[in-house]
């Protein structure tokens, strides 16, 4: 990250992937320093990075386990997979509406669903895009939940395409440019929706990875990625609108995705399908998610496919 750069605090909640208030406790602590602009608490990203790396040093090396249920207790659990902070928002619905505790398994499209066939996950988040058929999603789903009855509901819709360097000094337009000569590029991780746009991209426009410089460079957010290429560290990445408006990179828009939650139709699940489908339709959490910005929320909320 630029040492130029700096975040607002929802910024760098979404870039940790906690709540605001984790955040402002750890102000309040002095754990992580802020200055003002006006009325407005920002951050700088190096000091960002230091807490992010003096965190690391703190803890012990080993395996991070993922979310488990605490159902002993007495509390119903239900794991969420993926990384946007609208799963946040539609968790905080949930156990307000159902009493239900929510867990967030902070993983990409494909392992978020590829754990759900392994009974790890009860609501998956994905944007997936297939090359073949030029849909979102379903064809992934119908590869991967072989056997299972689903339904497949619409959370938003999106802008994705080209992270550029202010002023697009390669003057990238199309995916085929990311074919020019001197050329560096950061990737996303391999299962991240992002990852799999790319990669369809390339093999439609017959473009070998091993020719991208940095094809082999990954990080895992799109926070991340908007901040290498606003550094320096590359030239391009591929990602979502918000996060190059939160960075303050161009962005190049070239395909529209939707973003997807599925969930497995079990007499266990009934309850809950329908508590996500009353959420995901009502006005309180449509108006939540328009304010956040750059989110198509016509068809949230939207049946795509269910089984029978």
């Amino acid at each position: 990250m630029s040492q130029e750069l700096s975040y607002t605090i929802e910024e760098v909640a979404q870039l940790l992937k906690v709540s605001k208030l984790t955040i402002y406790d750890l102000v309040k602590k002095g754990k992580l320093p802020v200055f003002r602009v006006g009325r407005q608490m920002r951050m700088d990203a190096k000091d960002l990075e230091k807490y992010i790396t003096d965190s690391k040093s703190l803890t012990s090396p080993g395996p991070i386990a993922e979310p488990h249920r605490n159902e002993e207790k007495g509390t119903p659990t239900l794991v969420i997979s993926g990384q946007y902070m609208v799963l946040d928002i539609l968790g905080q619905y949930i156990e307000k509406d159902s009493g239900h505790k929510t867990l967030r398994s902070n993983t990409g499209s494909l392992s978020g669903l590829i754990s759900m066939y392994n009974g790890d996950s009860d609501i998956v988040s994905m944007h997936m895009f297939d090359g073949d058929t030029g849909e979102y999603n379903l064809p992934y789903i119908k590869k991967i939940l072989v056997g299972y009855p689903y339904i497949l509901f619409n959370l938003v819709s999106r802008n994705a395409g080209l992270y550029v360097k202010k002023g697009n000094p390669f003057n990238l337009t199309t995916w085929n440019d990311l074919n020019k000569d001197h050329l560096t590029i950061i990737n996303r991780e391999r299962g991240s929706g992002a990852r799999i746009l790319l990669d369809e991209q390339l093999r439609i426009h017959k473009i070998p990875p091993k020719s991208l410089k940095g094809y082999e460079n990954e990080e895992t957010n799109h926070l991340s990625v908007a901040s290498a290429v606003s550094s320096g560290i590359a030239d391009v990445g591929v990602g979502i609108e918000k996060a190059a408006k939160i960075v303050g990179v161009d962005f190049i828009p070239l395909i529209t995705e939707r973003y997807d939650l599925v969930l497995l139709k079990t007499p266990k699940n009934e309850h809950i399908i329908k508590i996500v489908k009353r959420i995901l339709s009502s006005n309180p959490f449509q108006a939540e998610i328009d304010a956040l910005g750059d989110y198509d929320i016509s068809r949230t909320g939207s049946i795509i496919h269910e089984t029978f």
